[in-house]
């Protein structure tokens, strides 16, 4: 058994590199576009670090839900590519690396998310049957296609 998991998931979106890449490197702007926006109403948030782009810091507390954690973008390759560290503290201890890849596409743009991290026993388990990768995925094509509307509508 793998001592690592990888998810991922891709979409194309109607807009250059350039025009996603602020929805990405600015944590205030993904309030647009996460799918876990709205799993917590009373969800508490921090930023900190820079603005935006590399060593922008986000923190979250929030319900069973939400879980809490913190994000920190650790690489930018404008306009090609974003790195995050994601750390989670509830509902369990985990850190994960997470990459957004733009590749343009003519006048399109493919977007991969793609999380990498280490097996933890929850997602060992999920991962025999399938569900880790089903249950996550799920929530990556929510916000692909979120972060594809607001990417296209402005």
């Amino acid at each position: 058994m793998a001592d690592t998991f990888r998810i991922a998931r891709s979409t194309v979106v109607d807009a250059a590199p350039a025009a996603i890449l602020p929805y990405l490197t600015d944590f205030r702007q993904w309030v647009h576009w996460s799918p876990w926006e709205g799993v917590d109403p009373d969800l508490d948030r921090i930023y900190s670090g820079a603005e935006s782009g590399v060593g922008a810091k986000y923190a979250w507390s929030g319900n069973r839900k939400a879980g809490r954690g913190t994000m920190e973008i650790t690489r930018v390759d404008a306009p090609r590519e974003v790195e995050v560290r994601l750390d989670f503290d509830k509902p369990m201890k985990a850190t994960n690396t997470v990459t957004f890849e733009l590749v343009p596409q003519g006048e399109l743009t493919r977007v991969n998310w793609v999380m990498v991290g280490k097996q933890t026993l929850f997602s060992r388990v999920g991962g025999l049957f399938g569900l880790f990768d089903k249950m996550l995925g799920k929530d990556f094509e929510k916000g692909l296609a979120q972060l594809k509307a607001v990417s296209e509508s402005r």
